[in-house]
């Protein structure tokens, strides 16, 4: 599935969640991780920092990259490390474009807040910008990490994105042989009345129904054995978290729009929430972009 992940790393522990977990998908999948940090840009001339300059931050990103390496290769994995300098914004996904990386791993703080290198500003950067699968790790004590995965759970709309979550989790599936759980929750809190008496509810209800029963189909004609479909009510964001959590979830795949904007379902608030809250690692996929 894939031959080449990327993990960046900060040596901090939601990265260490990160590298844990793609190292033992590495293994799994016999695949070669390559593990990246990006320090800071060098210093100009006269400027100061915490480091004695530009040297020490290189050897400080030097003994990180040892030691997630170590880690690696303590699974047996094929290990390639890098040093960069300069944004990681910018860096990250310009090694995985040169090195030709089929995905990248990469943690979260979750809960308890947003950290500057990950959920803040590059992780959600790089989950937006990629052209390539980027999987989510929480690293909280909480989140399930069970490989081979057993359950993979898709929520999905009529969407684009929502299609290509679709594809890579019908993947997924198949790499593991996998149960499949597709999911459509029916958002009712902007209507504000019962879903018993309200005819456009029961209009949302039959769309997302054919959602799920189309999803449910092209899954089992691809060759995936196991196929669940649901559907539930109520906030988008808490409904696939407490799915995820009721099901056992050991992965949730979900779609992004990418460059070309922030979508209400996904990455503008829903993916979002459920990258800090979700009980298992987060597999996001952008959409293709449209001609």
């Amino acid at each position: 599935m894939y031959d080449r992940i990327l993990v960046p790393t900060d040596g901090g522990g939601p990265a260490t969640a990160a590298l844990e977990y793609g190292a033992k998908l590495a293994a799994r999948l016999e695949a070669t991780v390559h593990v990246l940090h990006v320090t800071e840009a060098p210093l100009e001339e006269g400027e100061t920092d915490e480091l004695d300059g530009a040297g020490d931050r290189e050897r400080t990103g030097e003994a990180i990259l040892d030691r997630a390496s170590e880690w690696v290769r303590a699974e047996g994995v094929a290990v390639v490390d890098a040093v960069r300098s300069g944004d990681p914004l910018e860096e990250i996904p310009d090694y995985a474009r040169e090195e030709g990386i089929d995905a990248i791993v990469m943690g979260t703080h979750g809960r308890t807040g947003i950290d500057r290198f990950v959920l803040g500003s590059v992780t959600e950067h790089v989950v937006r910008t990629a052209a390539i699968p980027v999987l989510v790790v929480r690293g909280d004590d909480d989140v399930r990490t069970t490989l081979p995965s057993e359950t993979v759970v898709v929520p999905i709309d009529d969407s684009e994105h929502a299609e290509a979550a679709l594809e890579e989790g019908i993947e997924v599936a198949m790499q593991f042989d996998a149960t499949l759980h597709v999911l459509s929750v029916v958002d009712v809190s902007p209507i504000g009345l019962e879903p018993q008496v309200d005819l456009r509810v029961n209009r949302l209800e039959e769309g997302a129904q054919r959602v799920i029963d189309d999803a449910a189909e092209r899954a089992t004609a691809r060759g995936v054995d196991d196929v669940v479909s649901s559907m539930s009510f109520g906030s988008i964001h808490r409904g696939i978290t407490s799915y995820a959590v009721d099901n056992d979830a050991d992965l949730l795949v979900m779609g992004t729009h990418g460059r070309s904007g922030l979508d209400r379902y996904l990455l503008g608030s829903v993916t979002e929430r459920v990258l800090r809250t979700a009980p298992a690692p987060v597999l996001t996929v952008r959409a293709r972009e449209s001609e």
